[in-house]
C-alpha cells in the first residue's frame, strides 16, 4: 500500500436543492463556490476555503429517487487500485453499491458499503501535475474529523484495517454511550467510531467541518433554516462540536476550537 491508500481526500453533498444548500453552507461554514464542468456529467459545485477545494456538491441523482435515501454527505477515501479495493470490500463482508467507473480528468471511483452497511466512496485519483498543498485538518473550512456510527465498532475497525490499513489510536470511555474508538491513518488521528444510537436506522459516516467558533455557527445554522440535533458539546482536544441537519435533511457536523 502507498502512503496515500486509506486517506480521506474529499467530501461530497448530494442534495435535493443545490441553490438552497449553497446559500446555507456558504453562510454556516464560510465557503465560497465555483462550478466544475466535466463532459457528460451533471453540474458540480466546488465549496472552496482560501481559494482551494474543500468539498463538493451535486443534485440528488434521479436514479436514487424513491429509494428512501435522504440528502447526504459522503466521504471519499483514496485507494491505490479502486477495482481491487471494491472487490476487497465485497470479499470481506461489505458490498459494492456502484461499480468502478471513470470521471474524466478526476479519477476512477466506486461507491461501497462496509459489513454494517455504512456507505463510503473510494477513488484512485488521476495523476496531477501540480497537486494542491497539504492543508492541516484543523484549518477553518476543512474537514476536521470523520466519524462512523456503527452497530459494531470492533468489527468495523478490523474491516477498515484490512481494506484501508487504518490502525487503532486510542479508546475514550463515554460512559453510558460506550467506548469511542479513535483510528489513525499512517499514524495520524483521522476519526472515530462509536456505537450508533438506537434511533439511528442504519450505520453511517458523519463529517465535521471546521469553523472558528461554535456559538456563532449555531446561530448561522438556525438562521439558515437548519436544526441543531446535539450540542454544543466539549470534546477532548479543547474543541466544541455540534451535530445538525441542513434544511434539505442532510446530516452534518461542525467542530471549533472555542465556543
Amino acid at each position: 500500500m502507498s502512503d496515500a491508500h486509506g486517506k480521506f481526500i474529499w467530501c461530497e453533498l448530494m442534495t435535493s436543492d443545490t441553490a438552497a444548500a449553497e446559500k446555507f453552507y456558504t453562510s454556516v461554514v464560510g465557503w465560497k463556490t465555483s462550478d466544475m464542468q466535466v463532459e457528460g456529467m451533471p453540474r458540480y459545485t466546488i465549496f472552496e476555503a482560501d481559494g482551494t477545494g474543500a468539498a463538493g456538491m451535486m443534485d440528488f441523482p434521479a436514479e436514487m429517487e424513491g429509494q428512501g435515501i435522504p440528502p447526504n454527505w459522503t466521504g471519499y477515501v483514496a485507494v491505490d487500485d479502486v477495482d481491487q479495493s471494491a472487490k476487497d470490500f465485497a470479499a470481506n463482508g461489505g458490498a459494492i453499491r456502484r461499480p468502478p467507473e471513470d470521471i474524466p480528468g478526476v479519477g476512477r471511483f466506486a461507491v461501497v458499503a462496509d459489513p454494517q452497511g455504512a456507505v463510503i466512496c473510494i477513488m484512485t485519483p488521476a495523476p496531477m501535475d501540480n497537486p494542491p498543498p497539504e492543508i492541516p485538518m484543523g484549518t477553518p473550512g476543512r474537514i476536521g474529523w470523520h466519524e462512523l456510527y456503527t452497530s459494531n465498532s470492533e468489527q468495523a475497525l478490523a474491516f477498515y484495517s484490512k481494506v484501508f490499513g487504518w490502525t487503532k489510536d486510542s479508546d475514550f470511555d463515554m460512559g453510558p454511550m460506550g467506548v469511542y474508538r479513535i483510528f489513525a491513518h499512517q499514524g495520524q488521528q483521522t476519526g472515530g467510531m462509536m456505537t450508533k444510537p438506537a434511533e439511528m436506522p442504519m450505520s453511517a459516516w458523519g463529517y465535521y467541518f471546521v469553523v472558528s467558533g461554535i456559538d456563532a455557527a449555531i446561530e448561522r445554522v438556525k438562521a439558515g433554516g437548519g436544526k441543531v440535533l446535539n450540542g454544543p458539546t466539549e470534546v477532548p482536544g479543547d474543541s466544541w462540536i455540534i451535530q445538525a441537519m441542513d434544511p434539505q435533511g442532510a446530516f452534518f457536523c461542525l467542530v471549533a476550537p472555542k465556543r
